[in-house]
């Protein structure tokens, strides 16, 4: 079956493009001084900031900036460029919203957001693929929960599902075996780094203000303002960075990823739920291997488990990565295998919320842990959809890091929080504390609904 592929004259340029505007047009606030005032930029304070350059804050500025073009907004972000840590780490996989609880939020956000990202898309010509997704039963026991996955992606309003026996499996995908499988024409493959930079651009050229090298470490009341000005009752927040950088607002909106625990104590919010980071890591199959597969091929989910398992997923290059297993990450932006921080792994371990998790999931996790270091054992889960794949066919490839938020209970917190703390400070800082898969297919969505909640908490 032929793929639909969304083709742009600009496909290879846009990436440089992207990255030149990072480096050109983002200003740098990685200052030598101990205390800057950014009145060298453009202004030192603003309506709105927004914390976090990955692609849910860049999502949700730029929804801001369109609604409110006549208020002033920034983004800080603590790196280099954009997105470099989950958004620019992850499968690339634009969701069709099959997998979700009828009627929950995931559910209506996924399916909302394919539709946005790929009318966006469309309209600023990044590129992707509608390659398409086979979700594949391989023995009897799965196929009920095959026939549920179907009946909820129906419920959920996912578009052309259809059902494909043994031979549908083949012309699809040859070199995938199976029993029965559900295709989903619709899921597609992009590149999220683009597309979260596409967002600041849009963002900057609106008049947004774009910082990075800020990395924010505390949130202080505005002190008072000089005589004969009132900047300290307009912005009564300052957001303080930790090279001495300061800006000024009204309201801030965090949406800190692998960090927006942490980010959201500072405010004076409480630290549950707490952020525990999962690494994936995938094999890559060599170059000349890459045409084993065409789209993505997926597993039946497993419920008893809580990580979906390894998957087939080709990449906008051409790459084709397998895997991921889930492996607690030792460090929460640690993309190798043996990274490691003292703080960040004390910091999990001694939060009863994984400790509990953990003690349910020992055998599970052992084994997760065990296929991140022995390639062949990842390949034996994986030639159960490609009997033909080989470990000789196979390199390791790179790692993701998931920010999983954990209740005490050791619950995985499967919803939006959102929290807002007391206080002259607390009460105008709104922290998107999580925001869980897809968000990246579901940024525009999500977008939406931070920016309504914004709205109704700040009345803006």
């Amino acid at each position: 079956m032929a793929a639909s592929i969304k083709l742009c004259v600009l496909t290879d340029r846009a990436l440089f493009v992207g990255k030149r505007w990072n480096h050109r047009c983002i200003r740098s606030l990685a200052c030598t001084q101990q205390k800057r005032n950014i009145q060298s930029a453009s202004r030192d304070s603003y309506d709105v900031v927004v914390v976090g350059g990955g692609i849910v804050g860049l999502a949700t500025a730029r929804e801001l900036i369109l609604r409110h073009p006549n208020l002033s907004f920034a983004v800080v972000e603590k790196e280099k460029e954009l997105s470099v840590h989950q958004s620019g780490h992850n499968s690339g996989v634009i969701h069709a919203g099959i997998y979700y609880q009828p009627g929950s939020l995931k559910a209506k956000l996924c399916v909302e957001g394919l539709e946005l990202l790929y009318k966006y898309c469309d309209e600023n010509n990044v590129p992707y693929k509608k390659c398409g997704k086979l979700i594949v039963a391989v023995n009897k026991d799965e196929i009920p929960r095959l026939d549920s996955l179907l009946e909820r992606g129906i419920e959920n309003g996912v578009k052309d599902l259809r059902v494909v026996d043994a031979d549908g499996i083949k012309e699809i995908e040859p070199n995938c075996v199976g029993l029965k499988a559900v295709y989903s024409p619709h899921t597609g493959i992009i590149d999220y780094k683009v597309v979260a930079q596409s967002y600041g651009k849009f963002f900057h050229d609106r008049g947004g203000e774009v910082y990075t090298g800020f990395e924010v470490n505390k949130f202080d009341v505005t002190k008072e303002s000089l005589s004969g000005t009132t900047d300290g009752i307009k912005y009564p927040v300052t957001i303080r960075g930790k090279q001495g950088q300061e800006l000024k607002c009204r309201y801030a909106i965090t949406c800190g990823g692998l960090y927006s625990d942490r980010i959201a104590e500072l405010s004076g919010c409480h630290r549950e739920p707490r952020i525990v980071g999962f690494r994936g890591d995938y094999l890559l199959l060599k170059p000349e291997k890459a045409d084993l597969v065409r789209g993505n091929i997926y597993p039946v989910p497993d419920p008893r488990f809580p990580f979906l398992g390894v998957h087939y997923t080709p990449r906008m290059n051409g790459d084709v990565w397998l895997g991921p297993n889930a492996v607690l990450a030792f460090k929460r932006e640690g993309y190798k295998l043996l990274d490691f921080s003292l703080k960040d792994t004390a910091d999990a371990l001694s939060f009863r919320g994984l400790r509990k998790l953990a003690t349910r999931h020992l055998a599970f996790g052992i084994k997760e842990m065990y296929r991140g270091f022995y390639i062949s054992a990842q390949v034996k889960l994986l030639q159960k959809y490609v009997p033909s794949l080989k470990r000789e066919d196979i390199t390791r490839g790179p790692s993701g890091v998931r920010a999983q938020a954990l209740d005490r209970d050791g619950q995985l917190v499967d919803d939006f929080v959102f929290d807002v703390g007391q206080g002259d400070v607390g009460s105008r800082v709104l922290h998107v504390r999580n925001a869980p898969s897809p968000a990246a297919t579901s940024s525009l969505s999500i977008a939406k609904m931070v920016a309504d909640k914004v709205e109704g908490t700040f009345q803006l």
